[in-house]
């Protein structure tokens, strides 16, 4: 989508990149990064799924496309089948739907402190079509740690 200000045409993300650290406030609210905000008005994202990750601390939050990709995963499998059942598990038994307030903050429930270890700020990550909450330290090292292994497999490729 191009947007136009001052004259410029600027190309509005549909894609959520990069990484911001929010603190908490006294009402256990945090405000999503307006770049982030950006992309759910681009994408019409109302209502959000959120579920935990399968492999990472953190919650992943996206919109309803989310949530259908993974049950159209389920849709492919038996649906008595163990994969289909763990996938269910993970997806509609480790989810829930959320809502931002009018001034674009996320209440931080104890579905999201529970899973992360997250109490007075949040770390939210581009996935590209969604988007995580972190424990800011947590990011950090994992990010770090995923750096280091890319930079060593950089090196044996050589």
């Amino acid at each position: 989508m191009l947007v136009g200000h001052g004259g410029r045409v600027f190309r509005v993300m549909n894609r959520f990149l990069s990484n911001a650290t929010n603190r908490i406030d006294a009402k256990g609210r945090v405000s999503v990064p307006a770049a982030f905000r950006s992309v759910l008005v681009e994408r019409n994202v109302q209502e959000l799924y959120c579920f935990q990750d399968f492999v990472f601390p953190a919650i992943s939050v996206g919109g309803l496309d989310l949530l259908d990709r993974f049950e159209q995963q389920i849709a492919a499998e038996d649906l008595f089948s163990p994969a289909a059942n763990q996938m269910s598990l993970l997806i509609h038994g480790g989810g829930v739907f959320m809502r931002l307030d009018a001034e674009g903050r996320l209440m931080v429930t104890d579905f999201i402190r529970d899973f992360t270890g997250i109490t007075g700020e949040v770390t939210f990550v581009g996935r590209a079509d969604h988007f995580q909450l972190w424990r800011p330290e947590a990011f950090l090292a994992l990010q770090a740690q995923a750096r280091e292994e890319r930079r060593l497999a950089g090196r044996r490729s050589e």
